[in-house]
């Protein structure tokens, strides 16, 4: 086993977690070897160094306290290699209600102003949907 390679990965784990893929695609542009980035990567698996899951647990949590919907970051998980069942028990494992976060996003960005015209609504439906809430959750929001 290459020590540069595994190295270098122990010190991007180091930093914060990453999918399998993104240690892939970091490891690949500092021109490694594929045979040796994928050898490094089964170590670094089987050791639990690097672990999808707790990548998952961890953006999961870093998106939602950033005000983002359960799409957008369903969405951005799946963009970085997690497979869906993943997705869903990291998406269990935080049992968060999302019409709440919906309000909190929501007051934070328009804080209890009216709504002027059809124009300022269709604003405020583009900024919840570019969040990634649900069309429920944001006409619950809407509504109150």
């Amino acid at each position: 086993m290459n020590k540069a390679i595994l190295h270098k990965g122990i010190d991007l784990l180091s930093r914060r977690e990453h999918s399998v893929q993104e240690l892939q695609n970091k490891l690949r542009v500092r021109e490694f070897q594929e045979d040796e980035i994928a050898e490094v990567i089964d170590y670094l698996v089987s050791k639990d160094y690097l672990s999808e899951a707790r990548f998952a647990d961890s953006l999961y949590r870093t998106r939602m306290n950033k005000g983002y919907g359960k799409r957008f970051i369903e969405n951005e998980l799946a963009q970085k290699g997690i497979d869906q069942t993943e997705i869903k028990v990291a998406a269990e494992n935080l049992e968060i209600n999302w019409y709440q976060q919906a309000e909190q996003v929501y007051q934070k960005r328009f804080n209890n102003s009216e709504i002027i015209d059809q124009k300022d609504k269709e604003k405020r439906i583009r900024f919840m949907q570019y969040r990634g809430f649900s069309t429920d959750e944001i006409f619950t929001v809407l509504a109150i």
